[in-house]
């Protein structure tokens, strides 16, 4: 049987009760994007919360819904951890009106994180699209704290305007640690910018990649990551080397509800995390 294959669920109801956490600090990262600093209100499970980069949460507001968002902190930061959501919908637009001391639910952490651990001693390549700079922040920062474990890491960033970039305050940071190196583009060029001006795609052309040492990380659009993803191939990354995120209408979180089910495996539970190559073996399946 597949490795991927996930025929057991859980039948714990208090999985599926939210814990409460207040918002300690809302910052604005473009006209669409807000990170929200948050904190579980009792003290034990807020001491108890971890979680590694890659993984999500299930937020709820009273009477407004349940959405799964990634974690955009790193867990080497101690402390409230961060959101970053972009306003979108019903759930997103209510918390982009809501202020510091109102409170959310939380469920989790769920999901299969970036094996950071695997990563180790390798040069990492993390291509993003807007909003999925998001989880990719909690890797980056995660590997700048842990700076000696790799040894490379370059930033592919793109926005569609210099006005949708987002995270200018840790890009402003990252470009400045020795261990990554930050290129940014836009779609649409605006007065003042000296940057480059093209799909993210066009930044690959001056990247050289080594398939004993390179490791990308994808996160962004899907047409954004099938088409890095074949371009990596040609540049002779293997797929077992080409890690993404999948987002597929994830409900519960644990595997209950089946609306991110696909070929024999919830996202939710065996992802949101995929190499390329496991990605493939779905598709067989």
């Amino acid at each position: 049987m597949n490795q991927l294959i996930h025929n057991q669920m859980p039948n714990n109801s208090d999985m599926l009760c939210p814990s409460e956490a207040i918002i300690k600090d809302i910052i604005d990262e473009n006209s669409t994007i807000k990170t929200f600093v948050v904190e579980l209100t009792e003290p034990k499970q807020a001491k108890a919360f971890s979680y590694m980069p890659g993984q999500f949460v299930m937020v709820s507001v009273a009477h407004q819904g349940e959405a799964p968002i990634s974690i955009s902190s790193s867990p080497t930061q101690s402390g409230p951890f961060h959101l970053s959501i972009r306003k979108a919908g019903r759930l997103t637009s209510v918390m982009h009106n809501m202020a510091v001391g109102d409170f959310i639910g939380i469920r989790g952490p769920y999901g299969r994180s970036f094996p950071m651990k695997e990563l180790e001693n390798r040069d990492l390549l993390i291509v993003a699209g807007g909003i999925g700079l998001a989880p990719m922040r909690s890797v980056i920062n995660y590997c700048v704290d842990n700076s000696s474990r790799y040894n490379s890491l370059t930033l592919l960033y793109g926005s569609r305007t210099p006005s949708d970039i987002a995270f200018k305050k840790d890009l402003a940071k990252w470009e400045k640690h020795p261990l990554v190196d930050v290129r940014l583009t836009v779609d649409m060029a605006e007065p003042g910018w000296n940057g480059n001006v093209g799909l993210v795609t066009s930044l690959l052309e001056d990247v050289e990649i080594d398939n004993k040492t390179h490791s990308a990380l994808l996160c962004g659009p899907p047409i954004m990551i099938d088409a890095v993803s074949q371009i990596l191939q040609n540049k002779g990354l293997e797929p077992k080397n080409i890690i993404t995120t999948l987002e597929r209408n994830m409900k519960c979180g644990i595997g209950l509800c089946g609306h991110c089910y696909m070929n024999g495996v919830y996202i939710c539970k065996k992802g949101p995390v995929f190499t390329l190559e496991q990605l493939n073996q779905l598709d067989k399946i």
